[in-house]
This record gives structure tokens, C-alpha cells and sequence, in this order.
């Protein structure tokens, strides 16, 4: 009989303990998540349509902080000029440094360095005869300059952009230095990360690689998952061992 007890509270004392484990390795996971997208992401509210469909107005966005020498064509990032109004703004790098940024060719499409780029992003619509709608409603074209990036909305038809500024020095461009920030993710409504448009993979320097958003919330939710789940299984083992020490008591 003794020996049936002292089974029952090692028992006991085991699930106390894989309880403990669990709910500490839990809280580390949960908190380090937390803290880590704290350190490496900003929320912005977005003001305008100009992102649309990509991003809308009142959006939520999580962006990554980051340097001007992270940006790669295809980012949405945030970023401040003084001659676009010394507020944050959100808008799509099509162009970096030494690339000829035009629109449209014979298919509509944009051009960097001549080489068409398709957009999946954007909502073109159709002509009057079927065709899809040019990607930029006025034709332009563009020098950047090294150091500066050439920018974009998405709602080409309202977006005030790089096309407003082209007859400024840089030709609409501005510099990599205004960068702040990458956005990853539309945080609410939970429209789920922002891919990198792989049409621009073959251009010199491709795209940039993924965030870390995806392991930070990862290691939230397995955290939340190990912290409920070892706070449940410490009573329930132990009640446990308690009902298998009183039955075989009897």
C-alpha cells in the first residue's frame, strides 16, 4: 500500500513538474514573441486609398524597420520626405538607383530598365475593347538616380506619387535615407502578410527576402498553446494519481 502511494505522488510530483516546464518554456516563447516583433516592427495607420487594393484606407499595417540599403523593388515601405510633405507616406519601390522607370509598353505594362514587369497587385481593369487597362493612366518615364528609389501607389488613377514630383531634381525620386520602414503585414482587418511581387526577381538585386513576422506570431501561439495546456495538466495529472492511489488503497 505504501509503496502504491509513493507511486501515486511520484506521479503526482512528475506531472507537477512537465506542468512547470511547460508553462515556463510557454511563458518565454509567448513574451519573447511579443518583445521581439515589438523591437523589429512599427504599426502605422494607413490615411488613403492610395495602396488599394494592397493596403485601404484605415488599415492597420505592421512594417518592419529597416535601412535604405534593405530596400529591394517590389517593397511597400514607409518613409518621410520633406517634399512630399514631412509625413509618413506608404507607397511601392518600383525603381532604385541607376534604373529608367517608364510606362506603358505596347501591353500596358511597366518598364525598369526596359524590361517589362507584370503586377499582379494592381487592379487595372479593362479598355473599351477588352484589353487590360494601362498600368499607369498617364505615360511617363523616369532617371533614378543612385541613392534614391522611385515610388508608387498602387491605385495608379489617384495615387500622388513619384509621377507628381518628376519635374523635381531626381525626377520624382526619393532618397533611400527617407526609408523608415518595410510593411510585412495588414495586423487589421487581418488581411494576412504582404507578399514580394516575384515579378521583379529577375531585375539586378531581386526582392527582399520574408520577414520574421510569421516566427514571432509562431512563437506566440506555441507559447499560449504550452502555457494553457501545461496550467491544465498539472491538476489533471495530479488528480489523477490521486484516484489511481485511492483504488488501489481499496
Amino acid at each position: 500500500m505504501s509503496g502504491t502511494k509513493r507511486d501515486g505522488g511520484g506521479r503526482g510530483r512528475t506531472g507537477a513538474m512537465v506542468s512547470g516546464l511547460a508553462v515556463a518554456v510557454g511563458c518565454v516563447l509567448f513574451l519573447g514573441g511579443f518583445l521581439w516583433a515589438a523591437v523589429v516592427y512599427k504599426p502605422y495607420a494607413v490615411p488613403t486609398d492610395s495602396m488599394s487594393p494592397t493596403v485601404n484606407a484605415g488599415d492597420r499595417v505592421l512594417a518592419e524597420r529597416i535601412s535604405g540599403a534593405d530596400v529591394r523593388r517590389g517593397d511597400v515601405v514607409v518613409f518621410t520626405d520633406r517634399v512630399w510633405g514631412d509625413t509618413p507616406m506608404v507607397k511601392r519601390v518600383v525603381g532604385v538607383g541607376g534604373d529608367t522607370v517608364a510606362c506603358c509598353d505596347e501591353k500596358g505594362r511597366l518598364t525598369v530598365g526596359g524590361t517589362p514587369v507584370d503586377e499582379p497587385y494592381l487592379d487595372r481593369g479593362r479598355t473599351a475593347d477588352g484589353r487590360p487597362a494601362p498600368a499607369s493612366p498617364q505615360e511617363f518615364s523616369a532617371e533614378v538616380p543612385e541613392g534614391q528609389i522611385f515610388l508608387l501607389g498602387d491605385e495608379r488613377s489617384t495615387s500622388l506619387d513619384s509621377r507628381v514630383h518628376l519635374d523635381d531634381p531626381g525626377q520624382g525620386s526619393v532618397p533611400l535615407s527617407a526609408v523608415q520602414a518595410r510593411v510585412d503585414a495588414v495586423a487589421w482587418p487581418m488581411n494576412g502578410m504582404i507578399g514580394r511581387p516575384g515579378s521583379f526577381a529577375a531585375l539586378p538585386g531581386g526582392i527582399s527576402a520574408d520577414g520574421p513576422l510569421p516566427l514571432q506570431l509562431g512563437a506566440v501561439v506555441v507559447g499560449m498553446v504550452l502555457v494553457l495546456g501545461g496550467a491544465a495538466y498539472g491538476p489533471v495529472a495530479a488528480r489523477s494519481a490521486r484516484r489511481r492511489a485511492a483504488g488501489a488503497a481499496r
